[in-house]
């Protein structure tokens, strides 16, 4: 099933700790893809990331149908990548995603 992006950015925007985000398709051996998001936390957030990362992936699933959750996880980072005119440059994120399960792969 087919999830847009934008959907989620906005519903994740309403979350208080969630100052800016994107969301990428992560691979998944059973579903092909699922959504993964990366979240710029609040200040006011606090320091349990944990916690943070369980209250947003809660916030999801209340509101949203079961093949929209965030399986693919929440991943913090300091800045959601933009081009000039605002639009947020998912092929960053994809990329450094690869590199991240490539890197992982590796290591095993």
């Amino acid at each position: 099933m087919q999830v847009a992006p934008a959907e989620l950015e906005a519903h994740l925007l309403t979350h208080p700790a969630v100052v800016d985000c994107a969301v990428i398709g992560a691979p998944d051996e059973a579903a092909g893809e699922v959504p993964k998001a990366f979240v710029v936390k609040s200040p006011s957030a606090g320091s349990d990331d944990a916690a943070i990362i369980q209250s947003i992936q809660k916030h999801v699933q209340d509101h949203k149908a079961r093949h929209k959750w965030l399986k693919g996880g929440v991943e913090f980072i300091d800045a959601i990548p933009k081009s000039p005119s605002g639009k947020i440059l998912r092929r960053k994120l994809r990329d450094m995603e690869r590199e991240r399960r490539r890197k992982a792969r590796a290591k095993l």
